[in-house]
């Protein structure tokens, strides 16, 4: 033993060992054999240690406790690997791109991304994975069993790694702290994933349009946007989506069920990123900041959006009349002009329209509410860019200017009527007798003569 020799040698392998009952328990390696059995769940084990510390999780005790954070493991191996968060231990390199891991298992199931297999098959629809563990968490997708659930809410999850970063949810424990802002996070994972928004790095690109991810699971979910593949499918309505997190989100639009709820005015929501944005309204703060401009903007989304305002970009093109966008939201609207679906109706009076937010700001016109406050008058309004127009009363601003004779106003709206003014075009015609007017408000003027009667309709209109 302290010699260093191994004289028992395995004769399948070569590899030697130091005492023959090592060399038996390695043994049982090729033979597959695995004689000591869990008297509570029947699973089977090579070494009597790895059944003593199986043994453990049925009992729930964890022994092995972390010096610095507390956390109890039922194994000193998962202790160990446990407190290279604290000290920030790496010992796993990738030899292709020097990628660094605290895990053995980790460096394994990346090396992967670089061989490109996926050995493990799903027997149901085919899909290929990296690592068997995938598998068995996505063949639970067909079954729909969520077998790890949480002892505080009952809230059921396909894997035990969710459930454990659920958990902390209840408990607020953040273990994980970012070195350069500070933030904490409940996962090492998140943690990773936080750190890549201060380098900008995108580890993750896609082979087909190269476009680079930040996140794994990120690519993962961009790439059926070229296979066209939504494994999620509801069962209520049968529409398919790419991510099991898009499915449940939708599926409360079935139920109505708003979960994520502002504790400063009540307002429910379906994403907690969405709650998360909400909020900023209460506190003010505006973390996204236009790198051209310095405007402050409360979420990352408005930000990138609003980029586009400086490179003229629109990435986004009808396929009908190859009009561009620089929103996807604004062509999926748009789209709605050549098709005429307005999916969205009013409970109240019917009235349909093309888009829920569309929906949303009628309904205001039946209850007069106008949530919409301005800072410096207090007047309301029912909807947002109403409020954000009425506010450059109070700034002076005027962002929109006539092409023709240079006169400046407050919103887009005014500009456009005031152009037409310049030309001998009336786009806005009545329905009953083809007059064609420069102005909506000139138009709905003029239909109130059709609803005094048809008298004296044809009289008037050839005025």
């Amino acid at each position: 033993m302290h010699t260093g020799k191994k004289p028992y040698t395995c004769e399948v392998c070569s590899k030697g060992f130091a005492q023959p009952s090592k060399l038996q328990d390695h043994q049982r390696i090729h033979t597959g054999e695995k004689p000591y059995t869990c008297q509570v769940c029947s699973k089977g084990f090579r070494i009597v240690s790895h059944l003593k510390s199986h043994q453990l999780i049925h009992t729930g005790e964890k022994p092995y406790i972390c010096q610095v954070c507390s956390q109890g493991f039922s194994q000193s191996s998962s202790l160990h690997k446990h407190q290279r968060i604290h000290t920030g231990e790496k010992p796993f390199t990738c030899k292709v791109c020097s990628q660094s891991f605290n895990v053995s298992s980790n460096l394994k199931s990346h090396q992967l991304i670089h061989t490109g297999e996926k050995p493990h098959s799903c027997e149901v629809c085919s899909k290929k994975f990296k690592t068997a563990q995938s598998l068995s968490h996505h063949q639970l997708t067909h079954t729909g069993k969520k077998p790890y659930a949480c002892q505080v809410c009952s809230k059921g999850f396909s894997r035990p790694s969710t459930l454990y970063a659920h958990k902390k949810v209840h408990t607020g424990v953040k273990l994980y702290k970012c070195k350069m802002c500070l933030k904490e996070l409940t996962t090492a994972q998140a943690l990773s994933n936080h750190q890549l928004t201060h380098t900008g790095e995108k580890p993750y690109k896609c082979q087909v349009c190269s476009k680079g991810f930040a996140q794994l699971s990120t690519l993962n979910a961009h790439q059926k946007v070229h296979t066209g593949e939504k494994p999620y499918i509801c069962k209520i309505c049968s529409k398919g989506f790419t991510k099991a997190e898009a499915l449940t989100y939708h599926q409360f639009s079935h139920t109505g069920e708003r979960p994520y709820t502002c504790q400063v005015c009540s307002k429910g929501f379906l994403r907690p990123c969405a709650l998360k944005a909400h909020q900023r309204i209460h506190t003010g703060e505006k973390p996204y900041m236009c790198k051209i401009c310095l405007k402050e903007f409360t979420r990352a989304q408005d930000v990138r959006r609003h980029q586009f305002s400086h490179t003229g970009e629109k990435p986004y093109t009808c396929q009908v009349c190859s009009k561009g966008f620089a929103h996807h939201s604004s062509l999926q609207a748009h789209q709605l002009i050549h098709t005429g679906e307005k999916p969205h109706s009013c409970e109240v009076c019917s009235k349909q329209f093309k888009t829920a937010k569309y929906l949303r700001y009628h309904q205001f016109t039946h209850t007069g509410e106008k949530p919409y406050t301005c800072q410096v008058c207090s007047k309301g309004f029912a909807q947002p860019s109403t409020l954000k127009a009425h506010q450059r009363v109070h700034t002076g601003v005027k962002l929109y200017k006539c092409k023709t004779c240079l006169k400046e106003f407050t919103t887009a709206q005014v500009c456009n009527l005031h152009q037409l003014t310049h030309t001998e075009e009336k786009p806005y015609t009545c329905q009953v007798c083809s007059k064609g007017f420069k102005t909506p408000l000139n138009l709905k003027k003029h239909q109130l003569i059709h609803t005094w009667g048809e008298k004296n309709t044809s009289e008037i209109c050839s005025k």
